[in-house]
């Protein structure tokens, strides 16, 4: 049994001690938030053990989960890692690039496990490409909901477009070249709606819309390749796959031909059509079960906190562009 305590018992931090409540493999041995009547109320409904303050529930564990406010996740990590803890922590990883390097660093000199919260990494939608050869040319990302003013703390980048900006820098094998942005606050101080334009040295373009002040909600990504077209839609655990094969043989398994495009008197190519549909699945339960997996057999995290930094890097870059060309005209 893995000992593991949860830090921050708030909208997310109650799940994660729900759902580590629902794995064979861990002993949830308590959690600790600074707010004293939520704690009661959370250790009433989960039957789960209130700690007064960090250090004594720290030193009860092997692993952590910090679900705490994006300003104090660097203090809790440090601690947590210092002590020998294993980590999981919540996205956007860090406040800073200098913050995220030495928790990556103390980690690394420490031998232990540090997992990032991207959850999307984890929906089974994404799981529903399988083994189909991924290499885009251009993304399309849209993430937009109505407004929740839970979250309103960061910018949109770092509460939404940081999930999209994680899936696609799993995808692209090449390096940021540049990045074009624009956005806005509309309800908040914070930015409300964002778009960012990435360029990779490869020649991938990656276009990424983000909004909170939209009328509906929609989680897509969209993937433009060589001879195949990819939609994932994580909302409705749905991948949706066109590809174009000269080669009868070369048709994907539990594709259905749907056209015939002719390219010349001699050659033509067959487009057939894949909808995969996934089973539910719980993403939170399947990450937190990973990060358990890497502590009890020494193996790397789907998501590291190298992952972690990189998106983090891209999406205050973004933010930053975005603050920059608003001063002109606020």
């Amino acid at each position: 049994m893995i000992k593991i305590g949860v830090v921050g018992a708030g909208h997310l931090g109650r799940w994660h001690i729900k759902n580590l409540n629902a794995l064979d493999n861990v002993e949830l041995v308590g959690f600790f938030d600074s707010d004293t009547q939520r704690s009661t109320v959370i250790a009433d409904e989960y039957k789960v053990t209130p700690f007064s303050s960090l250090d004594p529930l720290l030193q009860s564990c092997d692993a952590v989960s910090i679900v705490v406010p994006t300003i104090s996740h660097f203090h809790v990590a440090k601690t947590a890692l210092e002590m020998g803890l294993h980590v999981f922590c919540e996205k956007p990883f860090m406040q800073t690039i200098d913050e995220a390097n030495t928790i990556i660093e103390l980690a690394k000199h420490k031998n232990l496990v540090l997992q990032v919260g991207h959850i999307e990494r984890f929906n089974p939608a994404l799981a529903g490409i399988g083994n189909f050869p991924v290499n885009p040319l251009f993304i399309e990302s849209h993430r937009i909901s109505p407004f929740n003013p839970r979250g309103t703390d960061v910018a949109v980048i770092l509460d939404l477009m940081i999930h999209d900006i994680d899936i696609i820098l799993s995808m692209v094998d090449a390096e940021v070249e540049q990045i074009d942005a624009s956005g806005a606050p509309v309800l908040t101080d914070t930015i409300d709606i964002a778009n960012a334009r990435i360029k990779f040295t490869n020649g991938c373009v990656a276009n990424i819309t983000a909004s909170r002040i939209s009328d509906k909600q929609m989680r897509k990504i969209r993937i433009f390749q060589k001879d195949a077209y990819l939609s994932i839609d994580f909302l409705k655990n749905q991948t949706n796959i066109y590809s174009l094969s000269q080669n009868p043989d070369e048709i994907p398994e539990n594709a259905i031909p749907v056209a015939e495009l002719k390219i010349n008197d001699n050659t033509t190519k067959t487009i057939s059509y894949q909808e995969i549909h996934t089973t539910e699945s719980n993403a939170m339960l399947e990450e937190l079960r990973a990060f358990t997996y890497s502590i009890k057999n020494g193996t790397p995290p789907l998501v590291t906190g190298e992952d972690g930094k990189r998106a983090l890097e891209i999406a205050l870059q973004i933010e930053q562009q975005i603050k920059t060309s608003l001063q002109k005209v606020l």
